[in-house]
């Protein structure tokens, strides 16, 4: 005998569910305004200063091209599209708001950062040793905080 409550209905199976009807719709977002590239292996990517307000800034890209930073090409970076500056001293690369997206050696890059970690060091230890020396009268407020007084008992209780 046939059950009369499932006779006219079609059952929906696990199977016949789309997972396209139970995502969520989709929703806008603002474009990041610096792209997301690629990147190569072994290969440190930064965007660079060329311009600011309207003024190009040739001292800034200089001293950056000499520590190794080299422009990266919009053709090798076609994620990356960009309308091309028409006023870009750069054609073929991807340079955004005057910002120019360059790239380097990882390993130059490391060697910065211990170079900029060292002599981080070097000027905090210097200016410990000038300035918060004991006798430094421009030092006060440090040199009365640096003593101490320890205490022992004096709780105020009796006994002994």
């Amino acid at each position: 005998m046939e059950d009369t409550k499932t006779a006219g209905r079609s059952k929906t199976t696990r199977a016949t569910v789309s997972r396209e009807t139970e995502e969520r719709p989709k929703q806008w977002t603002p474009p990041e305004l610096l792209p997301d590239i690629n990147k190569e292996d072994g290969k440190s990517y930064r965007y660079i200063r060329v311009s600011s307000m309207g003024q190009n800034d040739p001292q800034n890209v200089s001293s950056k091209f000499r520590e190794g930073w080299e422009p990266v090409k919009a053709s090798e970076h076609p994620e990356a599209f960009t309308m091309p500056d028409t006023n870009s001293q750069f054609t073929d690369s991807i340079e955004i708001g005057g910002l120019l997206l360059c790239k380097t050696d990882e390993e130059l890059t490391q060697q910065r950062d211990e170079y900029i970690t060292q002599r981080t060091e070097q000027n905090t230890e210097s200016v410990d040793n000038n300035y918060m020396r004991e006798d430094d009268p421009r030092m006060p407020l440090l040199r009365s905080s640096k003593s101490t007084k320890v205490t022992f008992g004096g709780g105020g209780g009796k006994g002994a």
